[in-house]
């Protein structure tokens, strides 16, 4: 499928389908359980050497939903992985907000984010923008007005941008349901993507293989421990740091 096509068939899927769509989000709203946030500090560090400072910012991934603490959770693995690929100390800090939309990471968020440096910044957002039914072109908006004000407020570290997950492998959700947040989920990613282009910003796609069945908190929506390890590795390995 080309490029073009994803938006079109994202939007008439969505459209064809919106009476069942709304029954389906309703009940899964209603039957999902609704885990807490990983509880203790939302920072930490790792590893012995020259010190990184590693900030990660987002949705409910980062607030460390189905994890029991932030280590266990997605910024303190992508801690541990960056610490045993660069041989530095990394210290690292949580910065999420669960239900959060690029928008609102943006407004709420944005001056908790910048009061202290970092050398790298990891944001991962767009399963409540793809929730939202939001469009790629207000998602590439909403994310450009984030990475440039991090970057201006921040002294310009890398910013590495967490791939949207493909929500068409989430185990919780029944079909059509299933089908259309996939592909809205994958049209957002693409639009993310093309930030890519820009100085010192860098796009890592999540992918598909790491959404196995015991990657999954209780929910089957957000990722567990093993998920957020795997995710954690995958985003390190990529991460633009010396």
């Amino acid at each position: 499928m080309t490029p073009l096509a994803q938006p079109l068939l994202a939007t008439a899927a969505t459209l064809l389908l919106a009476p069942a769509l709304a029954v389906q989000g309703k009940r899964v709203r209603r039957t999902t359980p609704r885990l807490p946030d990983a509880t203790g500090p939302a920072d930490g560090s790792v590893g012995q050497g020259e010190p990184l400072d590693l900030l990660v910012l987002g949705e409910s991934t980062v607030a460390g939903v189905g994890a029991r603490d932030h280590e266990e959770a997605l910024t303190g693995q992508i801690g541990a992985a960056l610490a045993a690929r660069s041989g530095r100390s990394v210290r690292w800090r949580a910065v999420g907000r669960s239900g959060a939309d690029a928008r609102a990471v943006h407004t709420h968020l944005l001056d908790t984010a910048c009061d202290r440096p970092a050398d790298l910044v990891v944001v991962a957002l767009g399963v409540n923008d793809t929730i939202g039914l939001h469009s790629a072109t207000r998602y590439r908006g909403d994310l450009l007005r984030l990475v440039t004000a991090l970057r201006t407020r921040l002294g310009a570290p890398p910013v590495l941008l967490a791939g949207v997950p493909p929500m068409g492998g989430f185990p919780t959700l029944p079909q059509p349901l299933r089908y259309v947040l996939g592909l809205r989920s994958r049209v957002l990613d693409a639009a993310a993507a093309e930030l890519a282009a820009l100085p010192g910003v860098t796009h890592s796609p999540l992918p598909p293989a790491l959404l196995a069945a015991d990657s999954f908190a209780a929910d089957g929506f957000h990722p567990g421990p093993a998920g957020y390890r795997a995710w954690g590795e995958q985003l390190a390995a990529v991460a633009p740091v010396g």
